[in-house]
């Protein structure tokens, strides 16, 4: 698949992504309207989209149809933005900046950042068990990539790696330790988007199979790829300060292994990642595009 065609193709997954969570997070004249208007801020404020993309694309690859479970990708856009508002506050990472505009606690105050990123995980699982998706799949699949996605969104996934993250802060750790973030903090939920879309559409065990080590070694070149963006993108196209991991000492794999092996190191895993979507032949492409476009990416 040609870069000019997958770029297409994301715009129109993202719009379509964009749309309807417009629809589906509308503007609240209540009185607890403020904390609505918080996660809009965040949520519509751009984004690649890549996690719904991973959830149309993957159940795609197994021969189902991405549109017929847009409420589904919806989701993972809402549990997405909700670990990034919650990641960005001061008693967290500290971040002012996120896609080039203020942090959600910075535009509007603390406490409603973070019921906004508690809404925003509601609203996912709403969302994840519409009833609206029972008619495109069977409850059974329904539950299976449900179940998934809170793994991955809790202490086994996205909890876990950002307290090890913030245990790590300031020390000296092995690789060891930066895997096992880069694996939890953002894997996961890269990989459970990409296997849920599958599960979905009724992925076999070795379809399943395939999109599972897709998905794990996409999410991790994509934490190594942050990692080199912090030292070596621009603030201007990354849409968040640069240098903010080297400043705070994170354990990132740039920090930890040096600039060089970490690019021979994401090289390696995307080579992975498209080996492991073979078996699923050319209904696997618009996945391996997005591979391409993890390695290559600017912000």
């Amino acid at each position: 698949m040609k870069e000019e065609a997958f770029l297409e193709a994301l715009a129109y997954i993202k719009a379509r992504v964009e749309q309807e969570l417009e629809n589906l997070l509308p503007e609240d004249p209540s009185p607890g309207g403020r904390v609505v208007s918080a996660m809009r801020y965040s949520l519509l404020s751009g984004g690649k989209r890549l996690r719904p993309a991973l959830c149309w694309w993957g159940a795609e690859a197994v021969g189902g149809r991405g549109e017929d479970f847009l409420l589904f990708a919806c989701g993972l856009e809402c549990l997405h933005t909700y670990s990034l508002i919650h990641d960005d506050l001061p008693a967290m990472d500290d971040d002012d900046l996120r896609r080039g505009q203020p942090t959600c606690h910075r535009a509007f105050d603390e406490a409603t950042a973070i019921l906004a990123g508690d809404g925003l995980q509601a609203l996912a699982f709403e969302l994840f068990s519409h009833p609206e998706l029972l008619k495109k799949t069977a409850a059974e699949r329904l539950l299976q990539a449900l179940h998934l996605v809170a793994q991955a969104a809790g202490i086994h996934g996205m909890v876990g790696g950002q307290m090890a993250d913030l245990l790590a802060e300031g020390k000296s750790v092995p690789l060891k330790t930066v895997e096992y973030i880069h694996a939890h903090k953002t894997a996961a939920l890269i990989t459970a988007s990409v296997v849920s879309g599958g599960l979905l559409a009724g992925a076999s065990p070795q379809e399943k199979e395939s999109l599972w080590k897709y998905g794990e070694a996409v999410g991790l070149a994509f934490q190594i790829v942050d990692g080199l963006l912090d030292l070596t993108g621009e603030e201007k196209t990354l849409g968040k300060t640069v240098g903010a991991d080297l400043k705070k000492k994170k354990a990132t794999y740039p920090a930890v292994a040096g600039v060089e092996e970490a690019r021979r190191q994401a090289q390696k895993l995307i080579e992975q990642a498209l080996c492991a979507l073979k078996p699923l032949g050319e209904r696997a492409e618009p996945l391996r595009a997005l591979a391409r476009f993890v390695l290559s990416r600017q912000n």
